[in-house]
């Protein structure tokens, strides 16, 4: 056995190392492969390309192995799209009279169906962010500032439709003329920051927020 010495002088023999019975078993079945004029790189290499198109394979077998069930149950719940972004359109007058729209909608924008409750809890989520957007005005970060209003605004809007139009009969007045007034002070605070008018922003902005409030407090 050979002897060591650590740097104080003192001698002892290293640990013994233990057998790997399985390691040395596994390592004594060799494969003999014949590569016919290839390199073992470039056989390597299909190698990996097959093994990974086999699982991918197999993988779409096993989620899509009945395509016309589970494509059918996709398509109604609300999620899956087999064609081109629909257009929003709205039921109730929460657009801007005089335009016939909003000014801060974007376009191109997916909105799933997540039922009544879920786009209530999501007007009070956005309505929060919204909030906390103006920890930002003041700094020069108006286009973030303006696409992530627009953003959050889009959302909010064809929310709000929804939730007025499966909310009771005696509840559609009010919530209508809470969204009137959101939709509203959002276009002006657009605007300002469009323009990057700050004192004008602050204005809006602090109008904005109380009626934000408002929301957060109505879809609790």
């Amino acid at each position: 056995m050979a002897i060591t010495a650590k740097f104080n002088g003192v001698f002892e023999a290293p640990p013994s190392i233990p057998k790997l019975r399985r390691v040395e078993k596994t390592a004594r079945k060799s494969t003999i492969t014949c590569f016919f004029g290839k390199k073992k790189d470039e056989f390597e290499h299909n190698k990996v390309h097959t093994t990974r198109r086999l699982a991918i394979g197999l993988a779409s077998i096993a989620l899509f192995g009945n395509t016309s069930i589970r494509v059918s149950l996709a398509e109604d719940n609300g999620f899956w799209l087999t064609g081109p972004l629909p257009v929003p359109s709205v039921n109730n007058k929460i657009n801007n009279e005089e335009t016939g729209t909003r000014s801060f909608l974007k376009k191109g924008i997916y909105i799933a169906n997540i039922g009544t409750k879920g786009r209530m809890h999501r007007l009070k989520r956005y309505a929060f962010d919204l909030i906390a957007l103006g920890d930002m005005i003041g700094q020069d970060t108006w286009n973030y500032i303006r696409k992530y209003l627009r953003l959050k605004s889009t959302f909010m809007y064809y929310d709000f439709d929804e939730v007025i139009s499966a909310a009771p009969a005696d509840d559609k007045k009010s919530l209508t003329e809470l969204a009137n007034r959101l939709f509203n002070n959002v276009e002006q605070l657009e605007d300002a920051v469009k323009k990057q008018n700050l004192p004008q922003t602050e204005s809006y902005y602090a109008d904005t927020t109380s009626i934000l409030q408002e929301v957060m407090n109505r879809m609790a």
